[in-house]
């Protein structure tokens, strides 16, 4: 019920290049922290790990920690139950997670489908979400601004709030659920688009992490 996010497409003496030092076991975001600007590696975008000039610095005294996102209602890569799509109630699933980095401001979500006939499509975006939160409940209403602060943006359904997997018929389509932690709050209004959230967000990632699952019909 676990992913992690590799770095695989960025090779090391490329990371020599820009001054940053990674350890020799050096390969997943789980290994290292990154700094105010740092390595951010995005599946599947055409660029894969997008190169920011930073320093990598290990975690916890060179210890690696394990920033993971999990959900209980499927595994990675596994078929993502009826209930979390347009065919079923279409609530969003509970998501949890564990090990993130020290410095973690708030947290933001992105769920998206790389398959859809006319490019990716953004499912949910939600931000700001409490650095002292490690999970999100199943159902999270589709509003802009929770009583905790959180923030939710709109969906390609045009929606604020998360739109679950809604394919035509065909093989069965990959849905990542992407959390990244930031090293601050974000100065975002609510129904925001995606665009805006990374343009916000893309200084300020610690590090990040996914889950994928699959829904056909």
């Amino acid at each position: 019920m676990l992913r992690r996010t590799f770095l695989s497409t960025l090779p090391l003496a490329a990371a020599g290049a820009f001054g940053v030092h990674l350890p020799a076991a050096f390969g997943r975001t789980n290994d290292v922290e990154l700094g105010p600007s740092r390595l951010l590696c995005e599946p599947p975008r055409p660029l894969g790990c997008l190169m920011m000039l930073s320093k990598a610095t290990p975690l916890q005294e060179g210890r690696a920690m394990s920033f993971v996102l999990r959900t209980p209602v499927f595994s990675d890569g596994g078929k993502i139950p009826q209930k979390y799509t347009c065919d079923g109630a279409d609530v969003s699933p509970a998501l949890n997670w564990s090990d993130a980095p020290a410095r973690t401001e708030s947290f933001a979500v992105i769920a998206d489908d790389p398959d859809a006939p006319r490019g990716t499509w953004t499912h949910w975006i939600i931000w700001n979400i409490s650095p002292n939160a490690t999970a999100l409940p199943e159902g999270v209403p589709g509003v802009g601004e929770s009583a905790d602060g959180a923030r939710q943006g709109k969906n390609d359904f045009k929606r604020i709030g998360y739109g679950g997997p809604c394919p035509p018929p065909g093989k069965p389509h990959r849905y990542f659920f992407r959390l990244y932690a930031l090293d601050a709050k974000l100065d975002l209004t609510a129904g925001a688009s995606r665009n805006e959230l990374e343009h916000a967000m893309k200084t300020h990632v610690l590090s990040q992490t996914e889950l994928m699952g699959k829904y056909g019909r």
